[in-house]
């Protein structure tokens, strides 16, 4: 069979995480045969679950989040008792100050260079170390001969969870083949996206949710994901379900509270029927009604295990709803079940979810006829995610399409060690690098989830700021890799002839690398 090159390097970087560097034979095994080389992946059985020592399931996760805070909660109270100090909050620390910006930039630029970076060799440890512990330091530190850089406080049992979850997802992106299916990961996950800013509870649980809601129907059916991710207790949480009550209900009437839309409102405008998809405020309130009771059992476990989905009759609200022109009798969380069951299977759900997948891949402005034949395909076999994800591959249009879109920063960082031959080893790095790139893990700045075009990332700051760290990898490598070699491993013959002569004629090996690291064929797919 003749190479294809270019549809290697699309099967690579637009379906896939790059390249790996190394003897991986990425490129040369994607040549031989572009739609066969993404579609492999689809094969493997359970290829899409994640299990690592020490993840825990989210029951188990909110036992221990729910002892920590009753820890504090009681620490606090014996230190008001005697008049001393505080012990720290709980969950992230604030932001710096604005006026601190600059030195947590450059403190995350060499923080992911020396993730990224090859191990110091052993003849220069003297050096190695002076190095880490310059980076170590604050502007200000740098200027005192004997500065001393202040002892961090231990991580609590949310930041370890937190941590442990994204080195996880980390050394999965870097240890596959080609990426596809946990390039679906990210799609879905950013889909049904929750925010670890929300609190402690969402920090500890936004891992596990991706591990159980999103994980196990990638390749399954968009109905069953539907139900799983909305019943999770961390979207319960992100979204305030648990505090929604019927104003019927024997709890809405004992406690004079009611309904919380959020829950309701997102679903339909972002995780189905999508901004013009047919439904009204009225169907969002029916539906709200319909879902009053989801809830999770909390610290003291009255309605169940803490931390596990339950349903609560005396939250909610009573009698049949009309949605969407449907009738739902009142059967519990039956009713709630069968509402999701008909949304997902709405005919505006089939175009919405189209339009995006097609978006996420191809372009921001996706052929139509692309978005139909996925629309048709997900109608037709009842949101089977696979046959959608197949007929993706299978189209003309996603080949040929020219790679307008730019690599988000999880893409660009996850590709960056992958090409370098890097496993993650401390995710601070990376987590420090997709902060300063304005995608930090798990963290979108609300429920519509991290943008998914071009604008959101080709602003000149973001792009200057992946030209920093792109030099700051690069000027810790220069005696480590070459990058023509690398430029084979990564693009081969489908660089531009423009790529090819910029990284020849680079003055150093350390500007090559950053070169390439900036080049259209790293940066676009």
């Amino acid at each position: 069979m003749a190479r294809d090159s270019q549809a290697a390097l699309v099967a690579l970087n637009r379906f896939g995480l790059g390249a790996r560097g190394g003897a991986s034979g990425d490129f040369v095994n994607a040549a031989s045969d572009p739609r066969g080389f993404v579609k492999a992946e689809l094969d493997r059985p359970n290829g899409a679950l994640l299990e690592a020592p020490g993840l825990q399931s989210t029951p188990a996760l909110a036992q221990e989040v729910f002892a920590y805070q009753l820890e504090q909660k009681q620490a606090r109270e014996a230190a008001a008792k005697s008049g001393t100090a505080t012990p720290p909050p709980e969950a992230n620390p604030a932001p710096s100050a604005a006026d601190d910006k600059m030195q947590r930039r450059n403190l995350s630029l060499d923080r992911m260079a020396m993730e990224m970076s090859p191990k110091e060799s052993a003849k220069e440890p003297a050096k190695a170390s002076a190095e880490n512990a310059n980076a170590a330091m604050t502007p200000a530190d740098a200027m005192q001969p004997n500065a001393q850089k202040p002892p961090q406080s231990p991580l609590n049992v949310i930041q370890k969870t937190f941590r442990a979850e994204a080195l996880a997802r980390l050394q999965r992106a870097s240890l596959v083949d080609c990426g596809f299916t946990e390039r679906l990961v990210v799609f879905w996950s950013n889909h049904f996206c929750i925010s670890a800013n929300k609190g402690g509870l969402a920090r500890m649980w936004a891992g596990s949710f991706e591990r159980e809601a999103i994980r196990p129907h990638v390749l399954g059916r968009f109905a069953d994901m539907l139900k799983a991710v909305e019943q999770h207790p961390a979207m319960l949480f992100f979204l305030d379900n648990q505090q929604s009550l019927g104003p019927d209900s024997r709890a809405g009437q004992n406690r004079n509270r009611g309904l919380n839309e959020n829950l309701a409102r997102e679903i339909m405008e972002l995780h189905t029927l999508g901004v013009g998809g047919g439904y009204s405020q009225d169907d969002v309130t029916s539906l709200a009604r319909i879902i009053t009771g989801w809830t999770f059992a909390g610290r003291q476990g009255k309605l169940g295990t803490p931390g596990v989905f339950v349903f609560n009759a005396n939250a909610h609200e009573p009698g049949p709803q009309r949605l969407l022109g449907q009738l739902y009798e009142d059967n519990g969380v039956a009713q709630g079940e069968a509402a999701l069951g008909f949304i997902a299977r709405h005919p505006s759900t089939a175009k919405f979810v189209a339009t995006k997948f097609a978006r996420h891949f191809v372009s921001d402005d996706p052929p139509p006829a692309l978005v139909a034949r996925l629309r048709d395909v997900f109608s037709k076999t009842d949101g089977d995610l696979k046959a959608l994800a197949i007929a993706l591959l299978d189209s003309d249009e996603a080949w040929q399409a020219p790679p307008t879109k730019l690599r988000s920063p999880y893409e660009f960082v996850v590709a960056t060690g992958r090409l370098l031959s890097q496993m993650p080893q401390d995710p601070s790095r990376y987590l420090g690098g997709l902060n300063l790139l304005g995608q930090p893990l798990w963290s979108p700045a609300g429920p519509n989830g991290f943008a998914d075009t071009n604008a959101a990332w080709a602003a000149p700051e973001g792009m200057k700021l992946r030209l920093d760290i792109s030099a700051q990898v690069a000027s810790r490598l220069a005696d480590n890799v070459d990058p023509r070699d690398l430029l084979e491993l990564a693009v081969a013959d489908a660089a531009s002839p423009e790529t090819r002569r910029t990284i020849e004629r680079a003055e150093s090996r350390q500007q090559a690398l950053a070169l390439l690291l900036m080049s259209p064929e790293f940066q676009r797919r």
